[in-house]
């Protein structure tokens, strides 16, 4: 049974975890709000630059002159996964969930007989995924010193991807990031971005009545690079919402937990104390009535 002094001791050091777990969580909810901003005022944006290049992809259809980026190499042997993840832990879930999802997808490429190669960015999915991966792993993007994900960091990112894809080296890429819909609930998410796919919309079947100049395939050539850009960036910012409220959610049980496990350890400490109490009384009526 543990002492009265290694009880306080350890109150004491769960009172400290619990201030730790409770700044945590005030500082995520901080910049939860900024990075739920962020995230929010980018999606209108890729949304409707992704109907418009649908709308241009589905007047070029699959003629040879469509860009490479659209029609794709032709193959679909070598593909290219850039799994991105967070910098840090303390976060729940949320590093693991998108890592998961990145390692049944290699794995199922690899059951089919295609080729794998993973770019990783942030460190928590290097980890990870060189850990379980490593034969596959082909390169890591460091952001840990970025404050503040911007554009210009998306663009660096796409740039390496499109050189690679220039290259020959891959096929097909695909990206792997937590789509974020609340502070408890990110949905890890496969995105393919090369050879370029858009969803339908209502819109276009309208994009026939447009003549465009210089001609679909120019404009397409032009845009589909900026394209790649604008969905890793979308992908960064619902990473950075995603993470600041899993951080926020796993702050605010480890909050909850430690306050339960003070309860428990004061009753605990509060018991032995008065079995201490006790059994001195005891000794002191019994030396009584010896005299």
């Amino acid at each position: 049974m543990p002492s009265l002094k290694d009880l306080k001791n350890r109150i004491e050091s769960v009172k400290n975890t619990r201030k730790i777990t409770k700044a945590m969580q005030m500082v995520a909810a901080a910049k939860l709000r900024r990075a739920q901003e962020a995230a929010e005022a980018g999606r209108p944006y890729a949304e409707r630059f992704n109907a418009v290049l649908g709308s241009l992809a589905a007047s070029v259809g699959g003629s040879d002159s469509a860009p490479m980026l659209l029609r794709g190499t032709g193959s679909d042997q070598t593909h290219l996964l850039v799994v991105m993840t967070a910098e840090r832990g303390l976060c729940g879930g949320f590093n693991s969930n998108i890592a998961k999802l990145a390692k049944q997808h290699a794995a199922d490429l690899v059951a089919a007989g295609k080729t794998v190669k993973i770019i990783t960015v942030g460190k928590k999915g290097r980890d990870s995924m060189k850990r379980d991966l490593g034969d596959h792993y082909i390169e890591h993007v460091d952001l840990s010193e970025v404050k503040r994900i911007g554009y210009s960091n998306a663009q660096d990112i796409a740039k390496g991807v499109l050189s690679r894809f220039e290259a020959g080296e891959f096929d097909v890429a695909t990206i792997f990031y937590a789509r974020f819909i609340n502070v408890v609930s990110q949905v890890p998410t496969a995105q393919q971005i090369i050879p370029a796919s858009f969803e339908a919309t209502e819109g276009d079947a309208a994009a026939t009545l447009y003549d465009y100049e210089p001609d679909e395939e120019a404009i397409l050539a032009d845009l589909l690079p900026r394209g790649v850009a604008t969905q890793i960036f979308s992908a960064l910012l619902e990473n950075g919402a995603s993470e600041q409220g899993a951080r926020m959610s796993a702050m605010d049980n480890a909050t909850r937990n430690a306050g339960d496990m003070i309860d428990k350890l004061t009753i605990e400490y509060n018991r032995s104390r008065q079995a201490v109490i006790t059994n001195e009384l005891i000794e002191i009526i019994s030396g009584a009535e010896a005299l």
